[in-house]
C-alpha cells in the first residue's frame, strides 16, 4: 500500500496541477507494490499509468497555464515563468512565515481593504543571506496567487548610457498594471544602494532616484519584491518606502529536520537518527541543506532504496558543507 507520505504527495501534485508528479508518485507506488510481492497490484498500476500516459488523461492535473510573456523591448528586461511553489514547501522562521501569510491574506481580499480607503501589502523587501529563501518566497507568492513570477534582468535595465537605465525602469513599472504579477528584483543592492557613499556613481543615484518614484507612485495590482543580500549598504530612504521588511536567516535546528522531511518525503525516515543530521547542517544555507537532501535523494533512486539513513543524509551534508566551507575561503 501507498505510506502516508505518498497520499499526500499524490493529494499534492493535485491541488498543484502537476501531472508529471502525479504519475511520478503513482509510478512509485507501483514499484513499491512489486517490492513487496504484490505482483497483481503492481501490474494493474503500471497499465493504468500507461493508458494514462497514452491518452494524457492526468485527472484533471496537468492543465497548461498561460504564461506572461513580455515582448518587444521588455523581453530583454523581464524574465517570466510561472511557479507551483507553494509556502506549505518552505521552511521559514515564524516571524517571516506569518508576514508572507499575511501578504497573502490583504492581497486575496485587497477590495475589501480599498473599499475601507485602505491598500494591501505589496511592495516588499527582502533581506538575509544567500540560500535563505528569499528567490523562493518570490516563487511561493507567484504560485499561490496562480500569477506570473516575472525577474526584473538587471543585465538588461542597468546600461553605461546617461539617462537609458532610468527610461527602462519606467517600462518595467508600466508594464505593471497591464501584466499582473510579482516582479522580483533580485541583488537589488545594485541599483539600491546608499546615495551618500563616497563611492557613489552620479548615474545610479539617479536611477535610485526613479525606483523610489516608481515605487511610490506604484497603483497596480502587482507584487513588487526587492531582494539582496547586503541590507547594511542599502539607502535608508528604501526602507521607509516598502510595505513590509521581511528578513530571513539560516535555518536553526528544527527548521533543518522539517525540511529535509519536506525534501524526502517520497522515502521512509525511521532509520535517521536528527540529531547527528542537525549537528552536521548547522551553518548551512536552507539552499544548501535541500541541495544536499536532493543529492541524497538521487543516491537512494539510484541504489534502489526506500528509506534514507544517516549516513547516507550526513554524507551528503559534509559534502555540501566542504564546497560551501572551500567558495566562502576562495
Amino acid at each position: 500500500m501507498a505510506t502516508a507520505e505518498q497520499l499526500k504527495a499524490l493529494l499534492r501534485s493535485y491541488v498543484d496541477e502537476d501531472g508529471d508528479q502525479f504519475l511520478t508518485v503513482s509510478m512509485q507506488i507501483a514499484a513499491q507494490a512489486a517490492r513487496r510481492g504484490q505482483g497483481k497490484l503492481a501490474q494493474e498500476l503500471r497499465e493504468l499509468i500507461d493508458e494514462a500516459k497514452r491518452r494524457s488523461v492526468q485527472p484533471s492535473v496537468g492543465k497548461s497555464v498561460p504564461i506572461a510573456r513580455p515582448a518587444g523591448e521588455l523581453a530583454d528586461l523581464i524574465q517570466a515563468s510561472y511557479p507551483k511553489t507553494q509556502l506549505v514547501d518552505m521552511v521559514l522562521a515564524d516571524s517571516a512565515m506569518q508576514s508572507l501569510k499575511r501578504v497573502l491574506m490583504e492581497y486575496r481580499q485587497q477590495e475589501k481593504l480599498r473599499s475601507h480607503g485602505m491598500s494591501a501589502r505589496r511592495k516588499l523587501l527582502l533581506v538575509g543571506p544567500p540560500g535563505s529563501g528569499k528567490t523562493m518566497t518570490a516563487a511561493a507568492l507567484a504560485g499561490e496567487l496562480k500569477l506570473p513570477l516575472l525577474g526584473v534582468r538587471l543585465d538588461g535595465l542597468i546600461t553605461k548610457f546617461m539617462g537609458e537605465t532610468a527610461s527602462k525602469l519606467r517600462l518595467v513599472f508600466d508594464a505593471m498594471i497591464p501584466t499582473r504579477g510579482v516582479y522580483l528584483f533580485d541583488e537589488f543592492d545594485a541599483i539600491g544602494g546608499d546615495r551618500g557613499r563616497p563611492n557613489d556613481v552620479g548615474e545610479m543615484r539617479r536611477v535610485l532616484n526613479s525606483f523610489l518614484q516608481f515605487l511610490e507612485a506604484d497603483d497596480s495590482n502587482s507584487l513588487i519584491l526587492a531582494a539582496t543580500n547586503h541590507h547594511e549598504i542599502l539607502d535608508p530612504a528604501l526602507f521607509r518606502r516598502f510595505d513590509d521588511v521581511i528578513r530571513y536567516g539560516l535555518p536553526e535546528a528544527d527548521h533543518i529536520e522539517r525540511l529535509a522531511k519536506i525534501r524526502l518525503n517520497m522515502f521512509r525516515l525511521n532509520r535517521v537518527h536528527w540529531d547527528e543530521v542537525r549537528n552536521v547542517a548547522t551553518g548551512l544555507s536552507y539552499a544548501e541543506v535541500a541541495r544536499a537532501c536532493s543529492e541524497a535523494a538521487k543516491t537512494a533512486v539510484l541504489r534502489d532504496l526506500t528509506d534514507i539513513s544517516t549516513d547516507l543524509l550526513v554524507s551528503a551534508l559534509k559534502e555540501r558543507s566542504s564546497i560551501t566551507s572551500t567558495t566562502n575561503t576562495d
